[in-house]
C-alpha cells in the first residue's frame, strides 16, 4: 500500500496543477467565450471525444501492460515491437476517422442542432491524429512506470493549450470566432504535445523495432477495450444533441438551449468533477498494482488495495459536497460570475460521490478483466440517464440533467461494487464508513451554509468562500477522525518516520 500511495502521490501532485490550470483555463474560457459560444464548443467536443476515444482508449491500456511485461524481462527487442505495431495502427485508425468525418460532412452536420458546431469539429481534427501517436509513447511509458514522462506530457499540453488560446483570443488571431480559436488551440497544443512524447520515449531508452506478427496480439487484445470505452464514449454527445433538443421543444430559442446546456456542462460539471483528479490518480496507479497482485492470487492484498482505495474515494468526494451545497450559489458567481452555475452545483453536489466511486470501481474491474462486464454495468445505469433527459425536461429543464447523470452512476456503481464483491467474494467494510460520511456532510453543509449568509456582505467574495469552506471541511475531517475514519495517528507516525530518516541522513553526511 505504501508503494501504491506514493505513487499516487506522485500522479496526484502533477494531476492537481493539471487539473487547476485546466479549472482555471474553464473559467477564463467561460467568461470570453460566453455561455451561447461555450455550449457550441462543448457540443463540438462531445463528438470530438467519442473520435478520440477510438483512438486512445484501448491501445494506451494495452502498451502499458505488455510494455510492462516486456521491461519487467529486460526484453527490449518485444517492447520496441510493441511500440512500432502500435505507432502504425494508431496512424492508420486516425487518418480513417478523419476522412470519415470530411467525407460524411452532411451526416455529422444533421447530427448537430446549430450549423456552427461542425467547422469547430474540423478544426480539431489534427488532435485525433496528434493525440493518437502521444498515446502510443504515453503508455509505453506509463508501463515502464516512468509516471513524470506520463504526467509531464500531459501538463505540457494543457500549458500550451491555455497560452495558445489566450494569445489567440486577445488579438484576434486571424479572425476567428472564440470557439474556432478554442478549437485551433487544442489541435496545436496537441502537436506540441505529441512531440515532447516521442522525445521523452527515446530519452528513457525506448526503442522502435520492425513490428513483425505483434500486430495480432495488440489488435485481439486493444479491440475489445476500444469498442467497449467507445459506446461509453457514445453517451456524452448523444447527451449534446437531445438536452437542446428537448429544451426547445419544450420552448425555449435555440441560443437559450445551448446557453443552458453551455452553464451546465462548462460551468456547473467541472467543479464536479474536482474529487475525479484525485481518484483519477489512484485509478491509474491502482490498475498495475492489482493486476499484479491478482496474478499472484494475493488475497490479502487486493481486498486491502480494494478497500483502502474505496474508503479514500468515498471521504475525497464527501469532503467536497458539503461544500458544494452550502456554498454553491457563491462559488458560481466567483468563479464564472454565473449564479445559475452555482444554483445548479448546489442541487447537483451529491452526485459526486457515486461518480467517484464509479470512477474507482471501473479501473478495479478493468484490472481484474472484467471491461465488458464493467461496460454492462454502465450501460444499465445509462437507462436512467436516457430516460431522464428524454422525458423530464419538460418539468424541470436541465435539471434532468442531473436527475439522469446521478441516477446513472449511482446504479452503475452499485453494480460495479457486487460484481467485485462476487468475483473476488470479499467483504468490503465500506458500509459504514459511508454511512457516517453521509450524516457528517449534513451538519458540515449546514456550517458551510451558515457562515457564507453570515459573511455576506460582511467580507468580499474571496473571503467569504476561504473562510466558510475553510470550517466547512475542517469540521468533516475532524468528524471523520473522531470516528476513526482517518487515522491521523498513523500519519503522525510516518511523518516522523520520515523525519527521523532524513535526520539520520544529514548526521551520515
Amino acid at each position: 500500500m505504501k508503494s501504491l500511495f506514493k505513487t499516487v502521490f506522485i500522479i496526484t501532485g502533477f494531476a492537481i496543477i493539471t487539473r487547476l490550470l485546466g479549472f482555471i483555463f474553464r473559467i477564463y474560457l467561460s467568461r470570453m467565450l460566453g455561455a451561447e459560444a461555450l455550449g457550441l464548443y462543448q457540443v463540438s467536443l462531445s463528438v470530438f471525444m467519442v473520435l478520440l476515444t477510438i483512438i486512445t482508449s484501448g491501445l494506451p491500456l494495452v502498451i502499458s501492460k505488455l510494455s510492462a511485461k516486456f521491461f519487467t524481462k529486460k526484453d527490449s527487442e518485444s517492447e520496441g515491437k510493441l511500440v512500432s505495431a502500435s505507432l502504425i495502427i494508431s496512424l492508420i485508425s486516425s487518418l480513417i476517422l478523419i476522412a470519415v468525418v470530411l467525407i460524411f460532412k452532411n451526416l455529422f452536420s444533421l447530427l448537430f442542432t446549430d450549423d456552427r458546431c461542425y467547422p469547430i469539429l474540423v478544426v480539431m481534427l489534427p488532435a485525433v491524429l496528434f493525440s493518437g501517436v502521444y498515446n502510443v509513447f504515453r503508455g509505453a511509458m506509463w508501463g515502464r512506470s516512468n509516471y513524470f514522462g506520463y504526467c509531464i506530457t500531459e501538463l505540457f499540453e494543457q500549458i500550451v493549450r491555455i497560452t495558445l488560446c489566450i494569445f489567440m483570443l486577445t488579438f484576434g488571431f486571424l479572425s476567428l470566432s472564440p470557439s474556432m480559436s478554442a478549437a485551433l488551440s487544442l489541435s496545436i497544443a496537441c502537436f506540441f504535445s505529441m512531440i515532447l512524447s516521442v522525445v521523452l520515449y527515446f530519452l528513457y531508452g525506448g526503442r522502435l523495432k520492425k513490428p513483425g506478427k505483434i500486430y495480432k496480439e495488440v489488435l485481439k487484445t486493444s479491440t475489445p477495450i476500444t469498442a467497449v470505452r467507445f459506446l461509453s464514449s457514445l453517451v456524452q454527445p448523444i447527451i449534446a444533441l437531445i438536452i437542446p433538443a428537448r429544451l426547445i421543444a419544450c420552448g425555449y430559442t435555440t441560443a437559450q438551449a445551448m446557453s443552458i446546456y453551455g452553464i451546465a456542462i462548462g460551468m456547473t460539471m467541472p467543479l464536479l468533477f474536482i474529487p475525479i483528479t484525485l481518484v483519477g490518480s489512484l485509478s491509474t496507479a491502482l490498475i498495475p498494482e492489482l493486476s499484479a497482485s491478482v496474478c499472484t492470487d494475493d488475497t490479502k492484498n487486493i481486498n486491502s488495495k480494494i478497500t483502502s482505495s474505496l474508503i479514500f474515494t468515498l471521504f475525497i468526494a464527501f469532503l467536497m459536497v458539503p461544500l458544494f451545497i452550502g456554498a454553491g450559489e457563491n462559488i458560481g458567481q466567483f468563479f464564472f460570475g454565473n449564479v445559475t452555475s452555482g444554483a445548479l452545483l448546489s442541487s447537483s453536489a451529491w452526485i459526486a460521490v457515486p461518480m467517484a466511486v464509479t470512477t474507482i470501481t471501473s479501473s478495479m474491474l478493468n484490472a481484474l478483466g472484467m471491461e465488458v462486464k464493467s461496460f454492462i454495468n454502465y450501460l444499465v445505469g445509462s437507462v436512467f440517464l436516457f430516460v431522464s433527459i428524454w422525458f423530464l425536461p419538460a418539468l424541470i429543464g436541465i435539471k434532468s440533467l442531473i436527475v439522469g447523470m446521478g441516477l446513472c452512476v449511482t446504479a452503475t456503481s452499485v453494480l460495479n461494487i457486487l460484481m467485485i464483491k462476487r468475483k473476488l467474494k470479499i467483504k468490503l467494510g465500506i458500509v459504514k464508513p459511508l454511512c457516517l460520511m453521509a450524516i457528517f456532510s449534513l451538519p458540515t453543509s449546514a456550517l458551510t451554509f451558515f457562515v457564507t449568509n453570515l459573511l455576506e456582505g460582511v467580507l468580499p467574495l474571496f473571503f467569504n468562500l476561504a473562510v466558510s469552506c475553510s470550517l466547512g471541511a475542517i469540521m468533516f475531517v475532524l468528524l471523520c477522525g473522531i470516528f476513526n475514519l482517518i487515522n491521523f495517528k498513523g500519519m503522525f507516525v510516518e511523518v516522523k518516520k520520515l523525519r527521523f530518516k532524513k535526520l539520520s541522513f544529514k548526521k551520515k553526511k
